[in-house]
Order: C-alpha cells, then structure tokens, then sequence
C-alpha cells in the first residue's frame, strides 16, 4: 500500500508554495504538471493557468476526477490536504463538501476543522 500526498495546484504546475511545494521537494510532484497522479502525489487544481483561483464548479470537477481515482485504486491511501484553503482562498465549509462521495481510502483534513464531520452529515 503507497501512501499519496493529495494537494492543490495550479494548472500551470508551478508548486512554488504551501503543499505543493512539499509535495514537489518530497513527494514527487512535477514542476509543470498541474493535475493528476505525479510519483506519490497527486494535483487537484484550485488555480488556472495563469494563477487565478478556479470557481467551485470547476474545483468539483478536478475533486470528482480524483475520487474517482481514488475509487480505482482501492491499494493506495490518498492524505489529502485543505486543497483550496489557502492560496485559492476559500474555505474549509466551502472545499469540504465537495469530498462527499470519497472512498475510505481518502484520508481527509483534521485541522483546522475535522472534514470528517461534513462527510457524515451529506
């Protein structure tokens, strides 16, 4: 069983800060790449190309990609940090949610709030 740094990136696949740049300097990320599996990480864009934070729709559509992978890859645990909450600027009410349907193999945020409890209440 791999254990895979899940982070928020931007679709340029500059991870010069924050979690993308641990899971660049430790984890495998690809300067350049912006979303998908990259060595034992794995990108959700928050941000476009041109650094400019993503709508929640189309976040959703990066999150769903990737619980779908999830899905497929029953072997791997996915940690998978408050992609959103920082750079991209919202919340963790707002990025939560959009996890509902992750498998048991996703392991969600505890701090600064526990994601688990929005995941119990869908």
């Amino acid at each position: 069983m791999s254990n895979i740094f899940v982070f928020g990136s931007n679709l340029a696949g500059r991870h010069g800060r924050g979690a993308a740049k641990h899971a660049l300097s430790k984890c495998g990320a690809i300067y350049g790449q912006g979303k998908g599996l990259q060595g034992n990480s794995y990108a959700i864009p928050t941000k476009d190309e041109k650094l400019k934070s993503l709508s929640l729709t189309e976040i959703k559509k990066y999150v769903e990609e990737f619980i779908g992978f999830a899905k497929l890859n029953p072997e791997n645990n996915f940690n998978v940090t408050r992609i959103g909450c920082g750079l991209a600027g919202y919340s963790d009410e707002d990025i939560a949610p959009l996890f509902k349907d992750s498998p048991s193999n996703c392991l969600l945020p505890i701090d600064p709030i526990d994601w688990r409890k929005f995941k119990g209440s869908w």
